[in-house]
C-alpha cells in the first residue's frame, strides 16, 4: 500500500495501516485543543454576532469582550470562569468524532490518492484530500456549531430574568420546532467553511511539516516542535482565509436574536447584507480571535495525532502519519 510521511511518498507492501489508533488519537487531539483555546473562540463568537448601532458597537475588541464577559457574570471568580466555558459541554463532547473524522478521512484520502513511485503527494491531490475530509466532518460539525454558538452568544442577547438554557434543553427545542433537519441550519455555510479550509490547511501542513529536523529513530518523521509550529503557521494561514465564512456561518446559525440583529435567508443574502450595511471590514469580524483559537487548537491537535498515545496504549505498532 501506499504510505504518505509528512508529504513524501514512500512505497512498501508489506505495511497495513491501522485506522483505529488514528481515530482514538483524533479524538484524543481534539479535546485537548478545543479545552485549551475554548474561552478565546467564545469571545469570537459574540464579536462575530455583534451589530454596530448608532455607531457604536457592542464591545470595542477582545479584551473589553472578554471583560464585560467576565463582569457580566454573577458570583465568584469560580462561577465567572465558568461563564468562559459557556457551551464548552457539547463542543468537547462532539469535538471527538469531528477532529477524528477530519484528520483520519485527510490520512486515508492522501492514502488512496498517492501514485506508486512518487517522492512526493502533488498540492492539487493534497488539497483534494482535504476537501473530502472536510467534506466528511460536517456531519458532526454542523450541529455541534449551531449548538456551540447559541450557547456562547446567549450572553450577548440574555434577557433579564429568563432562564438560560443547557445544551440538552436547547437540543430537544430545536427538535420539537424543526425535527432532526433542525440541527443542521446553516449546513450549506458550514460546508463551505470547512472544505475550503481543509484545502488550504492540510496541504499547507504537509508542506511545512517537511522541513526542520528529523526524528533520529529511523522514522523519517518531523519532531514535535517542527509539527507544532507547521500546525500553528498553517491553522492561522487558513483560518484567516476562510474567516469571512465563518462569519457568515456564525450568522446563519444563530438563532435567538438580538435587538438590532438581522435574520438571513441564505448564505448569499447574509453576505450580500453585511457588505451593504456593515463594510467589507464585517466580514473580517473576529479574525485575529478566529487566529488565536485556532492556530494553537491544530498546532496542538497535530502534535497529539502524531505523538501516537493510542499506539502506545494499545501496543500497536505507529504507522506512518500523513
Amino acid at each position: 500500500i501506499n504510505k504518505v510521511q509528512g508529504n513524501r511518498l514512500d512505497v512498501t507492501m508489506t505495511e497495513k495501516v491501522s485506522y483505529t489508533p488514528k481515530i482514538i488519537n483524533g479524538g484524543l487531539a481534539g479535546v485537548i485543543g478545543v479545552t485549551c483555546v475554548f474561552p478565546i473562540d467564545l469571545v469570537k463568537t459574540r464579536l462575530q454576532n455583534q451589530r454596530v448601532v448608532d455607531g457604536k458597537a457592542q464591545y470595542d475588541g477582545i479584551a473589553d469582550c472578554a471583560r464585560k464577559t467576565w463582569a457580566a457574570t454573577e458570583g465568584n471568580s469560580f462561577t465567572k470562569f465558568r461563564s468562559l466555558y459557556a457551551g464548552s459541554a457539547v463542543n468537547i463532547l462532539l469535538i471527538t468524532p469531528e477532529k477524528a473524522i477530519k484528520l483520519v478521512a485527510n490520512d486515508f484520502f492522501r492514502n488512496k490518492l498517492a501514485r506508486e513511485n512518487e517522492k512526493k503527494l502533488s498540492i492539487p491531490r493534497g488539497m483534494a484530500a482535504g476537501g473530502l475530509a472536510g467534506l466528511c466532518q460536517i456531519v458532526v460539525t454542523t450541529p455541534m456549531e449551531l449548538l456551540k454558538i447559541q450557547m456562547q452568544d446567549a450572553g450577548r442577547t440574555a434577557v433579564p430574568g429568563q432562564p438560560k438554557l443547557t445544551a440538552t434543553q436547547l437540543t430537544m427545542n430545536i427538535i420539537k420546532q424543526h425535527g432532526l433537519a433542525g440541527l443542521y441550519k446553516g449546513l450549506s455555510s458550514t460546508l463551505a467553511r470547512d472544505v475550503t479550509f481543509s484545502v488550504l490547511y492540510f496541504p499547507l501542513f504537509a508542506t511545512l511539516n517537511e522541513f526542520g529536523p528529523r526524528k533520529k529513530d529511523g522514522s523519517g518523521e518531523a519532531v514535535f516542535w517542527v509539527t507544532l509550529v507547521s500546525g500553528l503557521i498553517a491553522g492561522a494561514t487558513a483560518c484567516f482565509s476562510v474567516t469571512p465564512l465563518d462569519v457568515i456561518k456564525t450568522r446563519m446559525q444563530t438563532i435567538n436574536l438580538g435587538a438590532n440583529d438581522i435574520r438571513y435567508k441564505n448564505p448569499v443574502d447574509a453576505f450580500l447584507k453585511i457588505i451593504s450595511q456593515e463594510g467589507p471590514k464585517a466580514l473580517f469580524k473576529g479574525a485575529a480571535c478566529r487566529m488565536m483559537v485556532v492556530a494553537p487548537l491544530f498546532g496542538i491537535a497535530q502534535v497529539v495525532y502524531f505523538i501516537g498515545v493510542a499506539e502506545y496504549m494499545l501496543g500497536v505498532k505507529k504507522s506512518a502519519q500523513h
